[in-house]
């Protein structure tokens, strides 16, 4: 797919090259080579799906897995985003009572305004934290959690909010859980480059949202593996930037143009349903036949995940091998294990499309 522009003409009656320009050639063509083949020895992976669906977890994990974590210093930096993500949560919570035309309580609606005045410094102290420990623990809050999926919400919101005194402590540095549960949706695309077994990988997150999808195009040279990250949990949700669109359909439909689009006929293709955690959770609380119509067995996680994957497999219209794990983006071991199987899978293919296997 790359394109390599020259000039035209045979070169006749070009002038000779001097000894020293011939030779000055020879060491760039030389460089230029080695940095080709270099190029084609680092293995590039497109981290692909619609937004909110765990990549960019996915993404922080492989700094976890493969390049020793997060520093101190670096987790530091996570403050200001963990305040903002707690703060935005309560937000949206207080403001679902509107929203879903439910009357807030009178005490509810004290510390409300109280709440409101303090997260204009975006700093949480630890009077902070009693006060949205109590908002938490409210009866009316935990009704509108119950709620959640109509209306959107951080998926770490009960996450921080029962570990909220530690959060709010002076001097708080941010856990390792606390970094990879933490927010900030993708705009752009971010690289990360990582070594497993000697062999070099590239990996890219790219923005979900439906505005940052335009940008994937440059990033399909030269792929050999797409994984794309699906949220299993989400099958009863709607999209953060199209309220009229459920997210599980949404995922399908851009599963579909990735799984068959040219740019991808000779890349391996693998299928990450994630958040298995937050999915078995939510079938404690609903059916899953309520919101997937036909589907008729159990409300259990692996059927229920089996026609998930069912759902997805079905748009496969090249009938290309599609790899499918179930996964859990916040959980360091379990995406280890899946990344293990992945690398293997993604060698194999390559292999495959060499002629060497």
């Amino acid at each position: 797919m790359s394109l390599l522009c020259g000039g035209g003409g045979d070169g006749a009656g070009a002038e000779e090259l001097d000894p020293e320009e011939k030779k000055r050639n020879e060491m760039l063509a030389r460089e230029a080579n080695k940095i080709e083949e270099k190029q084609r020895s680092v293995i590039k992976m497109l981290l692909l799906g619609a937004g909110e669906s765990g990549k960019s977890t996915i993404f922080k994990q492989m700094k976890v897995i493969n390049k020793n974590g997060y520093t101190e210093k670096e987790r530091k930096e996570f403050v200001g985003i963990v305040y903002s993500n707690i703060i935005s949560s309560m937000k949206a919570l207080m403001e679902a009572f509107e929203k879903l035309e439910v009357q807030m309580p009178d005490d509810l609606a004290k510390m409300n305004d109280t709440f409101q005045e303090a997260a204009e410094s975006e700093k949480l102290t630890p009077a902070t934290g009693e006060l949205l420990k109590s908002m938490w623990m409210h009866e009316a809050t935990k009704a509108m959690f119950g709620r959640r999926n109509e209306y959107q919400l951080n998926d770490s919101t009960q996450y921080y909010f029962e570990d909220i005194t530690r959060l709010c402590q002076d001097g708080y540095i941010p856990s390792e859980q606390d970094v990879l549960r933490s927010r900030v949706r993708t705009t752009g695309i971010v690289q990360s480059d990582f070594t497993i077994k000697s062999i070099q990988f590239s990996m890219f997150d790219v923005g979900g949202q439906r505005n940052e999808r335009r940008k994937w195009i440059h990033c399909f040279d030269n792929v050999q593996a797409v994984v794309f990250v699906a949220s299993c949990s989400e099958f009863d949700q709607k999209l953060f930037e199209d309220e009229t669109q459920n997210r599980l359909d949404e995922a399908i439909q851009l599963f579909d143009q990735i799984c068959n689009s040219k740019w991808f006929k000779t890349t391996a293709m693998i299928l990450f349903l994630n958040k298995k955690d937050l999915f078995e959770e939510k079938l404690a609380e609903k059916r899953f036949a309520d919101y997937i119509v036909d589907y008729s067995g159990a409300n259990e996680l692996k059927p229920c995940c089996d026609h998930m994957k069912d759902l997805f497999l079905k748009k496969n219209k090249a009938d290309k091998s599609v790899f499918v794990q179930i996964t859990c983006a916040t959980d360091t071991s379990n995406v280890k294990f899946v990344f293990n199987a992945v690398v293997a899978i993604i060698l194999e293919e390559n292999m495959k499309s060499s002629g060497l296997a």
